[in-house]
């Protein structure tokens, strides 16, 4: 019965802990205090305890940690705003240089500029838009 006292007192200081740093490890070997403390109210002796603890904290740090540190760093799914604008094509409304332009982008119209500076888009044509600059589509024309 002290065992698993012991396990829980262990799991919730581990908590605790990661609470405060916020780094998944902490968490994982509390969640392994916790399976220790179950084999514990179980019956098991210690070691078996101990077995349990190590196992579960080394199958939580070496398999479940690096899943989920992969999701944490995946970008959005979904691009929203002026970036859902980039890639998009537009069609050249007023002549478009390096200076400025109008294109229609999806329905919207928007100020634009040639992405090359040297370049001059006629009106009528069609375009890519690389960059999106404050309210200004940077554009360049398609092949």
């Amino acid at each position: 019965m002290v065992a698993l006292i012991i396990w829980l007192i262990l799991a919730v200081v581990l908590g605790v802990a990661e609470l405060m740093t916020v780094t998944l490890t902490l968490g994982l070997i509390a969640v392994a205090a916790v399976a220790a403390a179950v084999t514990g109210a179980v019956g098991l002796p210690v070691p078996i305890q101990i077995l349990t603890f190590i196992g579960v904290s080394v199958a939580g740090l070496g398999v479940v940690r690096p899943i989920a540190k992969r999701h944490l760093k995946q970008p959005p799914a979904i691009r929203t705003g002026t970036a859902a604008l980039v890639g998009r094509t537009a069609l050249v409304l007023h002549e478009t240089d390096g200076h400025g332009g109008r294109v229609r982008i999806g329905g919207e119209e928007w100020s634009s500029r040639s992405y090359d500076e040297t370049l001059v888009i006629p009106a009528g044509s069609t375009v890519d838009v690389i960059q999106i600059e404050g309210a200004t589509a940077l554009v360049y024309p398609r092949e």
